[in-house]
């Protein structure tokens, strides 16, 4: 079976990734693309690598059409926008997967705290129909979801590193750190002074040391796992810091956790719990060797790919468990976790379209 696919907002950095792995999906017809400022443009205009690859043009976005030509709906519209195009694309009976924040919180309260914004419509933030997209974790749920709200990247790339951690009961939950360093793609398509390149450049540039909208998911995810484990009363506490970095894709977080006198931690424990959480995911890979150059995680290895690195450090002398995680904004980190969501919705094969391997060197 073929999937009728469209991307709205197809001209920024998640969109048009969106759009380049899908054309190379097997399972996929993409034949409804939008932009606001480019109707009747090409595709390839915007995103030159893909010349002689798609004859897309950006349409204006009109809901009856919408109906007409897609099976499935990928939102790439700017945080805050999606909420309100969300609920008639439902009513039309589309599957929707939204890039944006719009639908990643599920408490409506902690959503305004974090947007400065009252959510238009907060009962779909409870529905059991909204799945938090992030595979690993939910992908039973996003089975059957209609709307699947694609996970922030900065906070996916603590949650894989602190997912099978707080599984296990092995760390503290209540004092995490996570150091996040993020490449200038992360900031969008759309140029502000900060991301301006002389500005951008040579520099690790702290711009969110408290306060990061990421830290919301990171907490509500995390928490989710303790309550599993019938923790109900505990919840995941997160101090999360972010730079940019002089890099144009790619995320590395580095999170410091903690454990108790009681704990008997070692790396045998530590390489047995990542093994049990990821052993059989197809996209998620333990880097912890003791020879060569790469032998921890570095974003430099997963550029364009929908792989996620994870490893670890132990440090004894301060009960101390160092995790790093590496992936890619553009790829893991939005459009192909959102295109891994619509195979599991689908029933495709999880990995269509997005076995990649990258490069190197790069």
């Amino acid at each position: 079976m073929i999937m009728e696919v469209g991307v709205i907002a197809a001209s920024g950095y998640t969109g048009g990734e969106t759009v380049r792995l899908l054309l190379s999906h097997p399972k996929v017809n993409l034949n409804y693309i939008t932009s606001r400022r480019l109707i009747s443009k090409y595709f390839h205009s915007v995103y030159p690598n893909l010349r002689n690859i798609s004859t897309l043009k950006f349409e204006e976005y009109n809901i009856v059409k919408v109906k007409e030509k897609c099976d499935v709906v990928f939102l790439a519209v700017p945080h805050g926008v999606s909420q309100d195009m969300v609920p008639e694309l439902l009513e039309v009976g589309l599957k929707v997967i939204d890039l944006s924040a719009d639908f990643r919180i599920k408490d409506d309260k902690i959503y305004k705290e974090y947007y400065k914004k009252t959510h238009s419509h907060p009962e779909l933030l409870k529905s059991k129909n909204t799945v938090y997209g992030l595979p690993e974790l939910h992908r039973e749920e996003i089975k059957t979801a209609n709307l699947v709200a694609v996970a922030g990247c900065q906070s996916s790339s603590a949650i894989y590193a602190l997912y099978p951690l707080i599984k296990e009961g092995i760390i503290q939950t209540n004092n995490i750190i996570v150091d996040s360093k993020t490449g200038s793609s992360g900031s969008g398509a759309v140029v502000n002074e900060g991301s301006h390149h002389p500005i951008r450049a040579n520099s690790i540039r702290p711009y969110k040391m408290t306060g990061h909208r990421h830290t919301a998911e990171i907490e509500q995810e995390l928490t989710l796992i303790l309550k599993s484990n019938k923790l109900q009363n505990e919840q995941v506490k997160v101090g999360f810091s972010a730079h940019g970095v002089n890099l144009v894709r790619g995320i590395l977080s580095t999170s410091h956790v903690f454990y108790d006198d009681s704990m008997d931690v070692s790396e045998k424990l530590l390489f047995n719990t990542y093994r049990t959480a990821y052993g059989e995911e197809p996209f998620v890979r333990l880097i912890n060797q003791k020879v060569g150059i790469f032998r921890l995680p570095d974003p430099k290895l997963i550029i364009g790919t929908n792989y996620c690195d994870v490893g670890f450090q132990l440090d004894e002398h301060l009960n101390r468990i160092v995790v790093l995680c590496a992936l890619d904004n553009l790829v893991k980190g939005a459009a192909g976790n959102a295109i891994q969501c619509m195979n599991i919705m689908c029933g495709f094969p999880e990995t269509s379209g997005l076995e990649f391997p990258g490069y190197f060197p790069l």
